[in-house]
Formats: C-alpha cells, structure tokens, sequence
C-alpha cells in the first residue's frame, strides 16, 4: 500500500498533507511548523475522491464518506445541525474529528439507515472514523486511545414467553 500514497495539499493551516518538497525537507532535517499535523493518503480513494468507512450501532447503519474539504457535515442530505436535535448526538458525530482537529479540513457525507437518534449517531461516529483511518493509517494510534474505533455491541434484549417484556415480568396476584 505504501507504493500506491496519493499525496496533496488542504487549504487549512492547521492541517498538511505531506508534498514531495516538504518530504524532501523533513529529510534533510529542516523542522516543520509545530502544531501543524502532517497526513499521508494511505487509502483508496473512489472515482469522486472519497474514502469511505461503514459504522454499526443496535440497528443503525451508516455508509460514511469523506473528502478533503472545507467542513461540510451533510447526513442524508441535510447539515447536521437539522438532523439531529439533540446537542450530545451533534457531538458525537463530530467527536473523531475534533479528537483529531480536523473539524474543518474534511467534508463528511453520510447516508444512516434504521434505528433511533442515539443508534444513529453511534454509527457515524464509528463511520467516520473508520473513514479517517481509511485516509491515512497513522491516524489509527489517535483513534484507538480515543475510543472512537471500537464498536459498541450492546443491543435491546429481546422479550421472553411468559413475560411482559426483557426482564419485567407479569403482575403477581395471590387470588
């Protein structure tokens, strides 16, 4: 995979990617600027130059794409501020990016199916950082030790026969 790094520039000064000059200049020992993180495409882009990931939380699944860009967040064609309601969902979503502050470096599009609101959010916030460490590997490190890689598996705990519900059970009349 290391044959086939695309290599570009983003217009945001707090995120580079790296450029054959300035790869030059990394080797010869010439320091770059300090808080400016460097990044590699080590993934495959697709025909519109997007590198995809796909997140799953309870009954929610969301195809995640991302392109270098300017900080668009689009979820089934709406910004992200009309899709969902709830402050800490907004967060969520974001929350790879921000861990990252890459906030305004890429355009995320997502397409999320089934599910409610927190399921949903749950799974772009899996996609999107999957998509980030499709885009380049070195990412993976700052992605784990947030936590924002790792599925989570709890599910709705189906209902048993003789019960009205998961755990409840019926009221219990002594006559």
């Amino acid at each position: 995979m290391a044959e086939k790094e695309k290599e570009g520039t983003i217009s945001n000064p707090d995120f580079v990617t790296e450029e054959p000059k300035a790869a030059k200049a990394s080797e010869k020992g010439e320091s770059q600027e300090a808080g400016v993180r460097k990044m590699v495409l080590t993934g495959k882009l697709d025909k519109g130059g997007f590198v995809w990931g796909t997140g799953r939380r309870k009954s929610a699944v969301a195809r995640v794409r991302i392109k270098v860009g300017d900080g668009k967040f689009v979820i089934n064609d709406r910004q992200v501020n009309e899709y969902f309601s709830q402050e800490y969902d907004r967060d969520a979503v974001r929350a790879p990016l921000k861990a990252l502050n890459l906030v305004n470096a890429f355009d995320v599009y997502v397409n999320v199916e089934g599910g409610g609101s927190t399921g949903q959010a749950g799974a772009v916030k899996l996609g999107v950082a999957r998509a980030l460490r499709n885009y380049d590997e070195n990412l993976l490190k700052d992605l784990r030790d947030g936590g924002y890689l790792t599925r989570d598996q709890r599910m709705v705990e189906r209902k048993k026969p003789g019960q009205s519900g998961a755990r409840r059970r019926f009221q219990f009349s002594k006559r």
